[in-house]
């Protein structure tokens, strides 16, 4: 397996914690859906679609008290996420982007 195979595996599966751990938050959860626009039957669906997981690790990176939390939670340095960020389908500006 190469390296950037390796990165996006391992980030993919934080987001799935990341995810996890929005879902599993009384507060959280109804602002990440208000945010995103997403219905809580929605996810399953959208979650395979690019940039998703990016979304929600986005998501975590916005509120400095949730990334310290979940951080903690998971056992990783807050820096990590951001890391782990860019290692995901549109969690970067390497993209091309519309106008």
């Amino acid at each position: 397996m190469l390296k950037d195979d390796k990165q996006r595996e391992n980030a993919e599966s934080l987001a799935i914690r990341a995810l996890g751990f929005v879902a599993s938050d009384a507060e959280l959860l109804p602002r990440f859906l208000a945010i995103t626009g997403i219905e809580p039957h929605q996810i399953r669906r959208v979650a395979t679609e690019p940039g998703f997981m990016a979304g929600v690790l986005n998501f975590v990176l916005a509120h400095e008290p949730t990334l310290l939390r979940f951080a903690e939670e998971v056992g990783i340095a807050p820096g990590d996420v951001a890391k782990a960020l860019r290692a995901l389908p549109l969690g970067n500006d390497d993209y091309d982007r519309s106008t």
